[in-house]
């Protein structure tokens, strides 16, 4: 069964959360957590929220975890090893640059490429798509052809790579690991509006300009 996606806004930098749900057991992941707010919880009623999944570890990606983890204690927060420090520093995931305060937190789970995530029904898939940061992924439903890329891939764009631990080179190699997937799927980027894969196969100006 599809699964629905809802979308919030949040966090100092307008950054995308997305509630994950498969309507057959209510079970739900949070993709990404830029806070806690009253409208994420209420939206959070009456579902069993097993995930809290990061796409990386930078603050507007993460302020809200300790938070949604104090709600939803049996959640387990996940992200890819090499960004698992960032939850415990705020040097790390950039907020103390920012002069936001962080709340430290540790993660449940340390995610590898190729890792799945089971939802109810829905699987998730973990592709380690480095050069924003280190440990960037995204996570994809193959089944129902969804993507969710935090801050590699937007609409027409691409995640920034001159943050420590970014790479030009990374992020193009994941571009082209993206654009190598089969088929088309919805993508949820990290930040503005979704978008599709062929969309910005064709009309992405990073894909386009670097020949992929």
């Amino acid at each position: 069964m599809t699964p629905t996606v809802e979308t919030l806004v949040l966090g100092p930098v307008s950054a995308n959360t997305y509630l994950v749900t498969d309507p057959e057991t209510a079970a739900a992941a949070v993709i990404d957590a830029g806070d806690c707010t009253d409208a994420l919880l209420e939206r959070l009623r009456g579902k069993s929220v097993r995930y809290i999944l990061l796409t990386h570890g930078h603050f507007d990606h993460i302020l809200g975890v300790p938070a949604l983890k104090a709600a939803f204690p049996d959640a387990q927060v996940c992200i890819h090893r090499l960004d698992a420090d960032c939850l415990a520093s705020s040097e790390k995931s950039l907020a103390a640059f920012s002069g936001i305060a962080q709340t430290p937190e540790k993660a449940d789970r340390l995610l590898e490429d190729g890792d799945t995530l089971s939802l109810g029904s829905l699987t998730l898939q973990v592709l380690h798509t480095p050069g924003h940061t280190e440990g960037g992924v995204c996570y994809a439903d193959f089944e129902n052809r969804l993507l969710f890329t935090g801050d590699t891939l937007f609409c027409l764009t691409a995640g920034r790579t001159d943050f420590p631990g970014g790479s030009d080179e990374a992020l193009l190699a994941s571009l082209a690991r993206l654009r190598d997937l089969a088929g088309d799927f919805t993508v949820y980027p990290g930040h503005n509006r979704a978008t599709t894969l062929d969309a910005e196969r064709r009309r992405n100006r990073y894909m386009r300009r670097l020949g992929l």
